[in-house]
Parts: C-alpha cells; sequence; structure tokens
C-alpha cells in the first residue's frame, strides 16, 4: 500500500527544494518514492512539431506514450479531476511513498514550507484551505512559529532526518 503525503506553501517558500530533499533521504533510508506535482494549467512539456505532439495534439488520441531507454512519458486527457488520492491509486500504487507538491486543498496530510520574509501567513492558518481530513505534520522554516505541528528549523542539526520519520509515520496509506 502506498503512502501519500503534500508538500505545500507560499509560492517562493521552497516547496520544490524541500520536496527534493525529503525525497533523497526518504530514498537513502531504502524507500521506493515517487512524486506528484500540482499544475494550476495545463502542462507544455512537449514540442510543437514532434511526432508525439502530433499523436496527442493533431490526432487526438486519449493516450500517447513515448517509451525510450531509461524513461516512459505518458501525455493522457481525462475529463476527472486530478486528485492526489486517485492519482496515485492510478499510476503509483507499487510506491512506498508518493511526496505530492502542492495540493493545499487535497485532504491528505502535509507538512508546510513557510519563511517569514515572504511576509504571508503560514497556510495552515486560511481557513479555506482547511479541509475536515487532512493535518499539518510538520512545519519548516527559519523562525519559530505557533503551529499545530512540530516546527523544524532549517538550521536545526538532523532536521531532515527527523522531516522523513515524520512523514513516513503520518502519510496517508492509499489503499490500492
Amino acid at each position: 500500500m502506498a503512502r501519500l503525503i503534500a508538500v505545500v506553501g507560499r509560492k517562493n517558500a521552497g516547496k520544490t527544494t524541500m520536496v527534493v530533499a525529503l525525497v533523497r533521504e526518504l530514498q537513502r533510508q531504502g524507500r521506493r518514492v515517487m512524486t506528484i506535482k500540482h499544475g494550476h494549467h495545463p502542462a507544455d512539456v512537449d514540442q510543437r512539431g514532434t511526432d508525439t505532439w502530433r499523436h496527442f495534439n493533431e490526432a487526438g488520441a486519449e493516450r500517447t506514450l513515448i517509451a525510450s531507454p531509461e524513461m516512459r512519458v505518458l501525455f493522457e486527457r481525462t475529463p476527472d479531476d486530478y486528485d492526489p488520492i486517485g492519482l496515485v491509486q492510478r499510476y503509483m500504487a507499487d510506491a512506498d511513498i508518493v511526496v505530492a507538491e502542492g495540493f493545499a486543498k487535497a485532504p491528505i496530510p502535509r507538512i508546510e514550507v513557510w519563511r517569514k520574509s515572504l511576509g504571508q501567513e503560514p497556510l495552515f492558518k486560511d481557513a479555506t484551505l482547511a479541509t475536515r481530513d487532512s493535518r499539518v505534520v510538520a512545519v519548516i522554516s527559519d523562525v519559530r512559529i505557533d503551529a499545530p505541528a512540530p516546527i523544524l528549523l532549517f538550521g536545526d542539526t538532523a532536521w531532515l532526518t527527523t522531516l522523513a520519520a515524520l512523514a513516513w509515520e503520518n502519510a496517508l496509506e492509499v489503499p490500492a
């Protein structure tokens, strides 16, 4: 059964850097780790005129898969919402843990990256983002703040090991 945890935060808080560090630490611990990145607009990851672009865009194929040595990329049209739980069930059920970047409104456990220098309140204080089934597992910050979860400071020793343990222990178990 795959586990799922989200890394959330305001723009430029360092979410991607945090995901990369967390994934590397979980892999170092022997976990099979996969990731999902939330996007707010359709991703344009192919180039106009390539064979795959033509298959998907000109022909209108529902799915186009490009397979090459050591990598595969799937382009898929789907009318369904892209909730992280459904994505894990459909594409990543064989992971030990999936780290999702974004999905602040999804009902899943999350780690928030917050920096005082951004001048905005943390997401955990935003009532419009609160969901019944979500919980803050940890807050990674550059300063101590009052939060509903453990605060880990970037400057602390062993904060990444502690974060990986919190992520593993508190991640949502996603049924296949």
